[in-house]
């Protein structure tokens, strides 16, 4: 009788510690679906940059040093997204979208460029990217939560131990990010 209890008892906890792991696995794709949601979109985003750059070139006496800035952080976040260094895309991610609000302020300055169409064609495009980036982050990090709670939880911690089930980090973007726009600084030249 006792052999059954503890036959019975081994089956348990091999049920639930496979039911632990399956649970581990879905949230470690679910954090890296949400990752490949953000970085298609950020591709989308890289692409359209360099068009956005071609058309404020046109304009001769357009900021260059604004330009400079924006080809700058578009590599700065290629790079990380490449590399998947999620802290580093953060700061990056930073300086391009401080780069991106500087280049649409200064263009403010061009009645030309304002009125062109392709120029308000990729304003709004980039913008509408900004947007579901923006969403998608919060999916990315509330994914992040999940996996990163159960990795600590008891029992959970056991399994995501044995099998290296690890903490993933947020994507956290500067604190200039979050902090309120300054207009007037965005309007000096």
């Amino acid at each position: 009788m006792a052999g059954w209890i503890a036959a019975g008892f081994l089956v348990f906890v091999l049920i639930y510690g496979v039911m632990l792991y399956n649970g581990l696995v879905s949230l470690k794709h679910g954090v890296a679906r949400a990752w490949a949601n953000i970085d298609v979109l950020l591709r989308q985003r890289h692409d359209e940059l360099p068009k956005l750059v071609e058309v404020c070139k046109q304009y001769q006496q357009f900021e260059q040093a604004t330009l400079e800035r924006v080809i700058s952080a578009r590599a700065g976040v290629a790079s990380a997204r490449a590399s998947q260094d999620i802290p580093a895309l953060g700061a990056a991610e930073g300086a391009l979208r401080a780069g991106l609000g500087q280049l649409f302020a200064v263009a403010e300055a061009y009645p030309e460029l304002r009125t062109s169409e392709h120029f308000m064609q990729l304003q709004n495009r980039i913008s509408g990217l900004e947007n579901t980036i923006a969403d998608r982050r919060e999916l990315y990090n509330e994914a992040v939560n999940l996996n990163n709670v159960r990795v600590e939880q008891f029992p959970d911690a056991l399994i995501a131990r044995l099998f290296g089930f690890d903490l993933k980090p947020m994507l956290e973007f500067a604190a200039t990010e979050k902090a309120d726009v300054d207009m007037q600084a965005l309007f000096r030249s």
